[in-house]
């Protein structure tokens, strides 16, 4: 398992348009992909999970994949989540 911090930055968080983004990418993905805020792990591979944890813009959380391809996944959530999601 590999697992990476990073700041979401999107004004209004993860609703729904950039969950949809995260769930679509993490979807392609070979490993497993999670977020963990707080307490709370997320499974990214569905918006309403993503959509449920509620992230607000400004939050640290922490983005982990275990599985196969797991260091190309991460690199490329992280990589999704700092450039904005699309926003």
């Amino acid at each position: 398992m590999v697992s990476k911090k990073v700041t979401v930055t999107n004004e209004s968080g993860l609703h729904a348009r950039p969950a949809g983004v995260l769930a679509k990418e993490a979807g392609k993905c070979h490993s497993n992909v999670t977020i963990k805020t707080g307490d709370r792990t997320v499974q990214c591979k569905s918006i309403l999970n993503i959509m449920a944890a509620a992230i607000k813009c400004g939050t640290e959380i922490e983005v982990c994949c275990d599985g196969e391809n797991e260091a190309e996944d991460l690199a490329k959530i992280v990589a999704l989540i700092e450039s904005g999601l699309g926003e």
